[in-house]
């Protein structure tokens, strides 16, 4: 059976990751990168596609892991009947080649230990070639190439590379693994106790760098190495999550594929890395956007390879059972090509943003600005996909134009606060036109909120976005009774659904998990309007559903107690940064809280 989602923790090089369960076994794995289908192992738990398990023969009697201060090493302890052993793992930063470093330290008595090696690449689809070379395992397939070092004899059982070996106390007994291209002479050993400094120093010294210092400390400081590790340091590219296919509802068929960049998340990120110091990071991401927005605008995408690349075409893995059932298991992502409006307010805010931190900018940012409101100004009324990209009809929803009226509302405070030439005349027109039309056609009087699309009865988390960009203020009683609509029809056992349940048939559950970005979303919500203990207390009921190693999934299910969608997630580990920000702002009676966007 496999492990829950939630019993996963994320180790990883800046350019790819990898998930290591509670029971010692890494599950998922992509080489050489983030979105590459070399994945070494399919998806969590379906071990006949691929595996790598280091535990003790025997059953452990208890098992706690722990991120080695502030770092991305990992620490799980097997305590047993003959001893216990410390299972160390991590990846270095990338030098020539990617490694995987596993190491077996003895604690106390003398335990057996097993490691089994599953390796498959192709999602699961393609088994290697194995041979042995000097005193190294050699597997190949196609392009793909894995090398295992270790001083413990193996051999093979079952197409499974097998070691059975026995660790005491003070022992330590090494594994590595590493990637290469099949074409090339093998990547060269490192050494694994120097790796494990090297690694130990990088973490520390970034970590270093971070200037917040308030709540949550450790929380915010984790969620930020999160967010670091699922950056692809060659293009500065961020991924929403490592991995795909992990269903939004347990054994149900909405699994997306999330190892891309999402424009989506552009202003969120900046608000995240800014407020915490990390200038360089934000500068990189912006940057990033840049280039992935190169080009024409009527082509701009909602999301994008980590390279930038545009075509990211979806098929199905049918060869894989999925986890724990839930199909289809996609690879890609069609919702690419959908027209998604909220994208290109995004990237004018963040623009934005960068430069009221002082963030220099490329010069030629302002010009793909301009282009992007030129286009804008002929499309802002056409109906689009929406911001969860629905896979229906088109509709007029409420956030895309609300973010429309922001790509206009920044690009004129940018041409005025920085003297760029701007046709201010026909953007403040249009500002005041798209306003005017989102509040007529957009705010339901009955129901006294704003709701998902013109025309619509029913909610949709994303308007609670519409006070934090500044398109009314907190205190608008259409903002207050907005809010108070989503507490009414969107809450579900203390947390937040982003759609609303009454679309489905009576008495049928909800399709997905509560959004866990959308309840932090809430909380923030509260704290423009002056509510901080409801805001509080909804942040601490976030936080309170972390791992144990203070990692968020996509979603939450109430009813099963389980995290559900792709693992981890960084718009949920971004918003709990911003929230946090936003609250010991709020605390301190700071002028306006940190996670409000310049306006």
């Amino acid at each position: 059976m496999s492990q829950r989602i939630e019993d996963y923790a994320l180790i990883g090089d800046c350019e790819t990751a990898a998930l290591v369960g509670r029971n010692g076994s890494i599950d998922w794995l992509c080489w050489p990168a983030f979105d590459s289908d070399a994945c070494f192992a399919a998806i969590l738990g379906t071990h006949r596609n691929g595996r790598w398990l280091i535990a003790p023969s025997e059953n452990a009697t208890r098992i706690s892991r722990r991120y080695l201060g502030n770092t991305l090493i990992l620490e799980t302890r097997f305590e047993t009947s003959s001893g216990t052993v410390a299972l160390i793992d991590f990846m270095p930063p990338r030098g020539k080649a990617s490694d995987i470093v596993r190491m077996v330290r003895g604690v106390s008595g003398i335990v057996k230990m097993r490691m089994e090696l599953v390796i498959r690449f192709g999602f699961g689809a393609d088994i290697p070639w194995v041979r042995r070379l000097d005193h190294s395992l050699l597997a190949i397939c196609g392009q793909d190439m894995t090398v295992l070092r270790t001083p413990v004899k193996t051999h093979g059982e079952d197409l499974t590379t097998i070691a059975e070996f026995d660790v005491g106390a003070g022992e330590t007994v090494p594994f590595v693994l590493t990637y290469g291209p099949s074409h090339l002479e093998p990547p060269g050993p490192i050494d694994p106790e120097a790796a494990f400094r090297e690694t130990e120093k990088f973490w520390q010294d970034w970590c270093g760098h971070c200037t917040r210092d308030g709540g949550y400390q450790d929380l915010v400081l984790r969620s930020l190495i999160t967010l670091k590790a699922l950056t692809f340091a060659p293009t500065g590219g961020i991924v929403a999550a490592p991995t795909t296919s992990l269903p939004e509802k347990l054994g149900g068929s909405r699994n997306w594929d999330y190892r891309f960049c999402w424009l989506r998340d552009a202003t969120f990120t900046l608000l995240a890395l800014m407020n915490s110091g990390y200038t360089e990071e934000a500068a990189a991401w912006h940057n990033w956007l840049l280039r992935a927005a190169a080009g024409s605008p009527a082509n701009m995408q909602i999301m994008y390879g980590i390279w930038g690349q545009r075509r990211l075409l979806e098929w199905e893995a049918g060869w894989l059972r999925g986890y724990e059932g839930a199909r289809p298991v996609r690879i890609g992502n069609a919702a690419h090509a959908q027209l998604q409006l909220d994208v290109y307010g995004e990237l004018i805010d963040a623009f934005h943003q960068s430069r009221m931190a002082r963030l220099k900018l490329d010069e030629q940012s302002w010009a793909l600005e301009c282009a992007v409101l030129n286009h804008l100004a002929e499309v802002w009324d056409r109906p689009d996909h929406g911001i969860w990209e629905r896979r229906g009809q088109p509709k007029h929803y409420v956030f895309s134009k609300v973010m429309t009226w922001v790509a206009f509302d920044r690009g004129i405070k940018s041409a005025e606060t920085f003297g760029f030439k701007a046709p201010l005349l026909h953007w403040r027109a249009l500002r005041e036109a798209i306003h005017r039309d989102v509040c007529n056609k957009g705010f339901d009087a009955e129901a006294g909120a704003f709701v998902e699309s013109y025309g619509s009865k029913l909610l949709d988390a994303s308007v609670l976005l519409l006070p934090g960009v500044g398109f009314l203020p907190p205190s608008d009683p259409r903002i207050c009774g907005t809010i108070a609509a989503v507490e009414k029809r969107l809450m579900r056992d203390g947390f937040v659904l982003r759609h609303d349940p009454r679309e489905l048939p009576a008495g049928q559950p909800p399709l997905e998990g509560a959004f866990l970005a959308c309840s932090l979303w809430l909380a923030d919500a509260y704290v423009l309007s002056g509510n901080l203990d409801k805001a509080q207390g909804l942040f601490d009921r976030v936080v309170g559903i972390a791992n144990d190693v203070g990692l968020f999934a996509e979603e939450y299910d109430s009813v099963a107690g389980r995290q559900t969608g792709n693992f981890p997630q960084a718009l949920t580990h971004i918003a709990l940064i911003n929230t946090a920000h936003n609250l010991s702002a709020a605390r301190l009676r700071s002028e306006k809280p940190a996670m409000q966007r310049s306006q």
